[in-house]
């Protein structure tokens, strides 16, 4: 098959990390979670960013930006590969590693068919050449196309968390394949602000006989 599809080294890299894990630690997220960039968070490419994260073990995560499409399309980089050009959405950036390897995230009810990860109920992720070029061929109308990933080591999202750089909701892929990105960031900021007012809110003060009003926080 034409080598077009992913760059193979990177491709195995990010397959050793996946796999090369034998006892998974107990991760700040410990299943798949959308992640939502706070105002805290003041960065080229991550600021007013959405992203899909899942951890692999040992404290490691990865994610893919789901809010960065490119101009370019499959078929503006294989013209001469048929089905490529029934795809008419853009790839989008999913992050700064592996930038050269094109990874699928595809939406399948109910069967994971050998799919190296599972990002939410029904979606997976696809790394492998051949698997890439399957989704291609037969999944695009539910699949969303990356080119690079987000890789966090051991402790590193959690050092990101407890900096208060990112919002965490419930990972939905409905909102990963969503057709238009624009102002999905601030809907999503929005959302977790209100979520937030609403548990503030729901504290209320409790007085102790004798003693000043204490308020649980």
């Amino acid at each position: 098959m034409i080598a077009r599809r992913i760059a193979v080294a990177a491709c195995a890299a990010l397959a050793m990390l996946l796999s090369s894990v034998a006892a998974v630690a107990r991760d700040a997220i410990d299943q798949p979670a959308i992640l939502v960039a706070t105002p805290a968070l003041r960065d080229q490419l991550y600021g007013a960013s959405v992203l899909i994260v899942t951890p692999v073990g040992g404290g490691q995560h990865i994610g893919f930006i789901l809010n960065r499409p490119t101009p370019v399309k499959l078929s503006d980089m294989f013209p001469d590969h048929a089905p490529s050009k029934k795809v008419g959405e853009p790839i989008f950036l999913g992050g700064p590693e592996s930038r050269s390897a094109l990874f699928a995230v595809v939406q399948r009810q109910g069967r994971g068919a050998g799919a190296k990860l599972k990002l939410a109920s029904d979606l997976y992720l696809e790394i492998e050449r051949d698997r890439v070029d399957g989704v291609i061929e037969k999944e695009h109308q539910q699949a969303r196309f990356f080119a690079g990933v987000v890789v966090w080591q051991r402790g590193e999202l959690e050092a990101e968390l407890e900096r208060e750089y990112w919002y965490v909701q419930e990972a939905d892929a409905a909102l990963v394949l969503r057709k238009s990105t624009t102002g999905m960031w601030e809907e999503l900021v929005k959302r977790a602000r209100q979520n937030k007012n609403l548990i503030t809110t729901a504290i209320e003060p409790v007085r102790v006989a004798g003693s000043p009003s204490v308020r649980f926080e």
